[in-house]
């Protein structure tokens, strides 16, 4: 098919009704931008002429798909009608807080002209450069009174940042919920490949995906000859993980219609492919009044959202919710802290948002509330909780050495034989006072493979008890990405991730992985569970509220993981403690 497949289809306005009020609704309008190129946008607010401020929300997840929001209510998992791309906002709510909500498809998407290259665009256009033009657009419109602010979760909140960095002159505020800051954050953690973004690109695990045709092309084949292409395809084949998914295969194989996936599967490693248009690498560029808020549950969203909260040099607030980690689908949470930012920033309603405190956070078990102004909220002591003998975790070493304190053992088989997750298990007494804990942590592991790589899956859970379980945070290592950067600490671990080391099969070696940021007190009676695994279940407690693809790659070959924690190999994990 041709580029002009979609066609552009005729710009017309029409009223509609949604909760018996009266919406108006601008379709297809064509946005120019500076290249030449036309962007596709909708725009909806109330009946009449009088100007109003606009939020913006961009994505290629297809404006048409945004609408859902005006006939569906908001979907929570474990509802198998949950679609993560539907994350433009409530599209009634905020033409009855009385904005424009303007929804546009990027360049390459939807009925937008164009082309995309790569995964956020990264081989084209920048996005920020587009967002920075469709705002100046919108400002000029009868419509809008010149005020802009940006909507949306996720990748929408992705793309706030953006165009925040470009500094476009009408762009007065950005409210980020759920906003991804590190392109490789974003598929592997710890090196490890997580395979929801694939589910938001293809559309698979019921997400609708990119609302691509034939003008998404890939970066990689763009920009290396065959040869060099098929020379990397067989290099990233020779990642028994990899050659052992048959979705992967079939991606590095036949990379058409997988374009964006492609790219990000033969890249690995972290460095400028990632880094040259990374939001957190922007970030000390917005000046605008910036709002993050992140749910707790997936500890790298909440990584790279406390920094871009540290990073941005203008007036700005932290708001950490609470678990589950997943919105609703359409997006419909978190609109009455934004509106409130809104009107203060956009509308200049005095409503006292700016007398509260810059971080609120959400303390899961206590369900209390910390403020301050910085995330922790207070001071922290970084403690060790030691690994021990049957299955202990204790604040002193083990004394015996390793000819008395055995090292224990854990085989995975590889998925394609067994559905069952090999686990290390080691848990604390039962608490005897509520102790509370904020900030980033680490594990250091002696531990031995009889491969040169693995995956190291942490996962930590508050266990009641009456035995519910819920989990307060992870961490996740490849072992041939083990390196640590220079401004590591011992509570602080973090990797470069930029070259692999292969394991020498038996050596024993101090593993250093980050325990990603969380909030939590462990109550009286509780229990604190370290749960050490190569794979992860596909579905349990905590992944019942992820989209259906939420997990990470498996590895593909049998492996045996040895873990010494005896006087030699002081095994233990260093947590943050609130003083």
């Amino acid at each position: 098919m041709s580029d002009a497949y979609p066609q552009f289809p005729a710009e017309s306005t029409e009223t509609i009704t949604s909760g018996g009020n009266a919406i108006t609704v601008r379709k297809n309008l064509r946005v120019p931008m500076r290249d030449g190129v036309n962007l596709a946008a909708d725009a909806y607010h109330k009946p009449g002429d009088q100007p109003r401020p606009a939020l913006i929300a961009l994505s290629p997840y297809g404006k048409e798909l945004q609408a859902y929001s005006l006939t569906m209510p908001g979907q929570y998992r474990p509802s198998v009608t949950w679609d993560g791309c539907i994350e433009a906002g409530d599209i009634a709510r905020v033409v009855a807080e009385d904005y424009v909500h303007v929804i546009g498809d990027l360049r390459g998407s939807g009925y937008s002209e164009g082309t995309h290259s790569g995964n956020y665009n990264a081989g084209g256009v920048p996005l920020g450069e587009d967002a920075h033009d469709f705002i100046q657009w919108v400002a000029e419109q009868p419509w809008c009174d010149g005020n802009v602010g940006m909507i949306g979760t996720s990748y929408f909140g992705s793309m706030s940042v953006l165009a925040a960095a470009e500094r476009p002159p009408a762009l007065k505020a950005i409210f980020v919920n759920g906003g991804h800051y590190d392109f490789y954050e974003t598929t592997y953690h710890g090196g490890v490949m997580w395979l929801m973004p694939r589910a938001a690109r293809e559309g698979r695990g019921g997400d609708s995906g990119w609302a691509f045709t034939d003008r998404v092309t890939s970066r990689v084949l763009d920009e290396y000859s065959p040869a060099e292409v098929e020379r990397m395809v067989e290099e990233r084949l020779k990642d028994a993980d990899v050659s052992a998914w048959p979705n992967m295969f079939h991606v590095l194989r036949y990379p058409k219609h997988h374009e964006a996936w492609f790219d990000i599967v033969l890249n690995d490693l972290d460095g400028e492919w990632y880094q040259d248009r990374n939001p957190n690498e922007l970030a000390h560029r917005i000046e605008v009044p910036a709002y993050f808020q992140i749910a707790q549950g997936r500890g790298w969203t909440m990584d790279g959202t406390i920094e871009m909260f540290e990073k941005v040099s203008g007036v700005k607030k932290l708001d950490i919710l609470a678990y589950p980690p997943m919105n609703s689908r359409p997006f419909v949470d978190a609109h009455d802290e934004m509106f409130r930012w809104y009107d203060y920033w956009l509308k200049g309603v005095d409503n006292g948002v700016m007398d509260e405190p810059a971080v609120t956070v959400h303390v899961e078990g206590s369900g209390s509330i910390r403020t301050g102004d910085r995330f922790p909220t207070g001071e922290i002591e970084h403690r060790p909780l030691y690994l021990r003998p049957r299955h202990l975790l204790a604040d002193r070493p083990e004394p015996l050495g390793p000819e008395y304190a055995v090292p224990e053992a854990m085989t995975q088989m590889p998925m394609m034989l067994t559905n069952e997750v090999a686990t290390l298990t080691w848990s604390t007494p039962a608490f005897t006072e509520p102790t509370e804990f904020q900030g980033t942590g680490a594990a250091h592991l002696h531990i031995a493979i009889d491969q040169d790589d693995t995956n190291f899956i942490l996962r930590f859970w508050d266990a009641a008890p009456n035995g519910k379980r819920q989990l307060l945070t992870t961490g996740y290592l490849k072992a041939n990405q083990a390196e640590l950067s220079p401004e590591s600490t011992p509570g602080n671990p973090v990797h470069p991730h930029s070259r692999k080391i292969p394991v020498v099969p038996g050596e024993i070696n101090e593993y250093v992985i980050r325990v990603y940021p969380f909030a939590a007190t462990l109550l009286p009676g509780h229990r604190l569970i370290v749960e050490l695994s190569n794979n992860e279940p596909v579905s349990d407690e905590h992944n019942a509220m992820l989209p259906p693809d939420a997990f990470h790659l498996p590895i593909g070959r049998k492996t045996t993981t040895t873990v010494y924690r005896d006087a030699t190999h002081q095994s233990h994990i260093l947590l943050p403690y609130v003083k």
